[in-house]
């Protein structure tokens, strides 16, 4: 729960300027204040504020070299910081910029453009820990979607390295392959709804049990589908879709071609290399060369064609991924994160 009344450090050797600021911000904003750079470093580690308004001139140090102070130390190298500075006065907005600083607010004051300022960067920072809050929600949907079966948590994040390179390689706009590195990571969602005797079991399952196991996308997708941001959309629509082959005969809906969406299509190709590639309870790992020839063995009956010629074009960078994410593999299973 974000703090509804966000503290502000206002640094400033004068006081008639530490009295102008509390007039202009004290009914929105809890204020703590320093009067030299020394008591800045100390107030800023102890409160943690929200924001930083600090004056260029101080009596023992100026304003650059605590900005610089402040973002070389862990506890405070994230709070943002607004330089004060007197109009005409020693003034580069250059220098600022580059060691940290977000903005400049110009002496004598005026009250809309500080509040302005002000209401815009603590917005962005709340916006800062609201995306941060999203993305370790997404994590622990897709951790969710194989906490009962053999997958580590590291064949979600690889599988999605590899489905955003072929996306990348098929011209995807950068927003948009953003949006697939954290959807692809939930397909499988819907595996929270079967049981634990069919996700562990060391053989090949009965047709009973595959009908049951078969039954993930419609729950991932149902799951997923509640959220309204796009991130959810595309995230349901690759629960729902990836199990689809590209000459209709996959499931649940016997899609074909173009039907099934561009998404689904791409994670089918990144998921299924993945899983051909690493050790299952059922088999050994598959060696590059074998997986690939299974891909293109599939191309136009399990994967669109165009993305399997692409996925080979790009298997010296999907290679380098693999080996990143080796270590990440070999450290989750030893338990030494």
């Amino acid at each position: 729960m974000f703090n509804l009344e966000p503290l502000i450090l206002v640094v400033d050797d004068e006081p008639s300027n530490l009295a102008v600021m509390r007039e202009i911000l004290s009914s929105e904003y809890k204020l703590v204040y320093a009067k030299d750079g020394a008591s800045a470093l100390v107030a800023a580690e102890k409160h943690n504020p929200s924001l930083i308004l600090l004056d260029i001139q101080l009596p023992d140090f100026d304003g650059y070299e605590i900005c610089c102070q402040l973002k070389r130390n862990s506890k405070t190298e994230h709070i943002p910081i607004i330089f004060v500075t007197a109009m005409g006065g020693d003034l580069s907005e250059e220098t600022g910029l580059e060691i940290g600083a977000v903005d400049y607010i110009t002496k004598p004051f005026s009250p809309s453009v500080v509040r302005a300022r002000v209401r815009l960067h603590l917005s962005l920072v709340q916006s800062g820990k609201l995306e941060e809050s999203y993305r370790e929600a997404i994590y622990m949907l897709g951790a969710a979607g194989h906490y009962n079966d053999n997958d580590t948590d590291v064949h979600i994040w690889r599988m999605a390295a590899y489905a955003v390179r072929l996306a990348d390689e098929c011209g995807w706009s950068f927003e948009k392959s953003k949006l697939l590195e954290l959807a692809a990571p939930m397909h499988d969602t819907g595996k929270i709804g079967i049981p634990d005797a069919i996700l562990r079991k060391p053989d090949k399952l009965t047709p009973d049990e595959w009908i049951i196991m078969k039954t993930h996308s419609t729950m991932g997708y149902d799951i997923l589908n509640r959220g309204n941001a796009p991130i959810f959309k595309m995230a349901a629509e690759i629960a729902y879709c990836h199990h689809e082959k590209w000459d209709g005969s996959g499931y649940p809906q016997g899609l074909k071609g173009e039907q099934i969406s561009e998404p689904a299509r791409i994670v089918a190709v990144a998921d299924v290399f993945d899983a051909l590639t690493m050790d299952r309870a059922y088999k050994k790992a598959w060696t590059v060369e074998d997986s690939i020839a299974e891909i293109k063995k599939g191309s136009g009956h399990h994967f669109e064609p165009r993305l399997v010629d692409k996925f080979e074009k790009i298997l010296p960078d999907i290679l380098e991924i693999k080996k990143q994410w080796s270590f990440e593999d070999l450290m989750f299973r030893n338990n030494t994160f």
